[in-house]
């Protein structure tokens, strides 16, 4: 026989030799770590969603607001007309220098690199918003770190007439 056999059987015995009131107290304490395995494992995990759900679905809700805004934002800025290469680097040069010291932008082809050093976020936000509305360039790649208070680092946008 098995060790869980003999284990088993051994209980059954033991069960077996105690009084009619010591084996209700046994029975009664088996139903109360049943009753509490089941409401730990099945119950109260059951409860905490119903409680969680509604707030995860007002932030789901207000995540897709979110992103339909942005879509739309897009697709206005793809029905705009393309902005000259001139006027583009004008606008961004413009745009840079409201950032004073902490911004230098370099233009190479339809391509411009934005270095920023302790500029904070709602800067970097407005500088963008520039970008976009008044050149149409189009973030391709950002190399920012957290620094203090602001960010250091690099961010490239395409100025080119492609959509």
């Amino acid at each position: 026989m098995s060790a869980l056999t003999d284990t088993r059987n051994q209980l059954l015995a033991r069960y077996a030799r105690l009084d009619a009131r010591e084996r209700q107290m046994v029975v009664v304490i088996a139903a109360a770590v049943t009753f509490l395995v089941v409401w730990l494992a099945l119950v109260r995990p059951a409860l905490n969603t119903l409680e969680t759900a509604p707030v995860q679905r007002d932030q789901a809700d207000a995540q897709l607001l979110q992103m339909q805004a942005i879509a739309n934002e897009a697709r206005q800025l793809r029905a705009l007309p393309p902005v000259p290469p001139s006027v583009a680097e004008q606008v961004l040069k413009s745009a840079t220098d409201e950032l004073g010291g902490k911004a230098k932008i370099t233009l190479q082809g339809d391509r411009a690199t934005l270095s920023v050093t302790g500029i904070n976020g709602e800067e970097l936000r407005k500088w963008l918003i520039q970008a976009r509305g008044g050149a149409r360039a189009r973030p391709v790649e950002a190399n920012l770190v957290r620094a203090g208070d602001g960010y250091n680092g690099t961010l490239v946008v395409s100025i080119g007439s492609q959509q």
